[in-house]
């Protein structure tokens, strides 16, 4: 099964053992989310190299990119969403259709972004509490927002690619653009061979430039005839009935991103006010959180893809199924990481920084967040099993009321009110993601999800 996950299969995910389709779906989409998050270790493992002032740009202008990738996740959700369902019902033509749409809607959203990211860095970073010294690498903030459409086409033609089943291409994109990045960062960095020194900047081009080649290396997928999915130069024409539904989903699922992204920032605002040191530690500490979250969010979206292809099919009692016995691997992965971050945090934060105050940071964030991940993984699956059914709504509440009512004002109240300093912000987490998970399962078990019509 390992070969036919990595070498792509063409298995009907509505028929057939469940187990061994959650493991083709999930190996390739498990493998993509590690390589989206070696994005952000990469940068931060060779920028951290050139002090904690540049470490604090990459952070507070990944607190930033948090706004874009939420609008680009939503986006994302409601593709995978429509294509699985299209896919289920045996509508290839109607998933053409659909695929166009949003890479439309995903380039007017990337523009929009791309001008105020161009234009407005400097006044972008001073509002998340940079430093003139912070605000000095401005030109890394504009490159990262200036190149959005990058990130936006390449999360929306892999969510395309997941929702029809094709979870290995989605997969080889990231591992082009990873691979490109990864050779392209300390030779722009540092100003090996042939290339200019530019320092932090040097991250942002590096970065963006193999985003760039990983999505053209996904446009030559989409057009080649051989996957489940073909867009054709007949497709390219703006439908405005299949947009409209699109857009509709879209929404609620770009506001739940946005108000999970939009928490984040509410802490790294709370964190600023205690350095740079500070703001250093929480990124490393992030980065690697994502690293390890992200692997989790790929069986989660081989939840959200076995329930739109099986309720696309008339298969609900399958679908729901497939919801538990994802969330029960993910349970045991995330058991492992927790592990990790509560007996070895010290070694794994020293990999990335020996300062001792970002380094004490970037510990004791790691080990307050470990103790939450368990709960975590099963709220992970239930939502997503929402958006799978196109239900966008109902997670975006769980988020609204988990990490605004409950997530940042006890931020506030431990890490200012009472004096926790950083420590009580990251206290904050766990406890929102235990509130979280219990109202997503109550939700999950009332079973109107599998009603839901897109």
């Amino acid at each position: 099964m390992l070969k036919e996950a990595l070498l792509g299969t063409h298995q009907d995910f509505t028929e057939g053992d469940l187990r061994r389709g959650i493991v083709l779906l999930a190996i390739p989409m498990i493998l993509e989310m590690a390589m989206e998050s070696l994005f952000g270790i990469v940068d931060v493992f060779f920028v951290s190299r050139l002090g904690a002032d540049a470490v604090a740009t990459v952070g507070l202008t990944e607190s930033l990119l948090t706004l874009v990738f939420g609008v680009a996740f939503g986006l994302s959700m409601s593709t995978t969403a429509f294509i699985a369902r299209r896919i289920g019902e045996k509508d290839p033509e109607g998933a053409s259709k659909t695929a166009v749409q949003a890479i439309l809607l995903g380039l007017v959203v990337s523009a929009i972004v791309a001008v105020i990211g161009i234009t407005r860095a400097p006044s972008l970073l001073r509002l998340m509490g940079a430093t003139p010294s912070i605000e000095a690498n401005a030109r890394y903030t504009q490159v990262m927002l200036g190149g959005s459409a990058a990130i936006f086409l390449l999360f929306l033609i892999n969510a395309i690619f997941r929702g029809a089943g094709d979870a290995t291409l989605a997969m080889r994109a990231l591992w082009i653009a990873n691979g490109i990045n990864i050779v392209l960062d300390p030779c722009l960095i540092n100003g090996w061979g042939p290339f200019p020194r530019l320092g932090v900047l040097g991250a942002s081009v590096a970065t963006t430039t193999g985003r760039s080649i990983g999505v053209l290396y996904q446009l030559w997928q989409l057009s080649s005839g051989k996957h489940r999915v073909v867009v054709r130069p007949r497709h390219i024409r703006l439908d405005l009935s299949v947009l409209w539904r699109l857009l509709k989903v879209s929404i609620t699922g770009i506001l739940q991103l946005l108000v999970v992204t939009c928490s984040y920032l509410g802490l790294v605002r709370i964190v600023s006010i205690f350095g740079s040191a500070a703001i250093a530690g929480y990124t490393i500490a992030f980065r690697m959180i994502i690293f390890t979250i992200l692997p989790a969010w790929g069986l989660s979206n081989a939840a959200a893809t076995l329930v739109g292809q099986n309720l696309g099919a008339g298969k609900p009692q399958r679908a729901e199924k497939a919801v538990y016995r994802t969330g029960f691997y993910n349970m045991i992965y995330m058991l492992v990481v927790s592990g990790a971050f509560l007996f070895f945090p010290a070694p794994l934060v020293s990999i990335f920084s020996s300062e001792p105050g970002v380094a004490r940071t970037a510990v004791t964030c790691l080990t307050i967040l470990g103790f939450g991940y368990v709960a975590y993984a099963w709220g992970m699956i239930f939502t997503q099993a929402f958006n799978g059914a196109g239900d966008t709504l109902t997670p975006t509440l769980i988020n609204l009321f988990a990490f605004w009512v409950v997530q940042i004002p006890v931020a506030y109240l431990l890490a200012i009110h009472l004096s926790y300093g950083p420590s009580g912000a990251f206290t904050a987490i766990p406890v929102a993601d235990v509130v979280f998970t219990l109202i997503a399962f109550a939700l999950f078990r009332r079973g109107a999800w599998k009603a839901q019509k897109i």
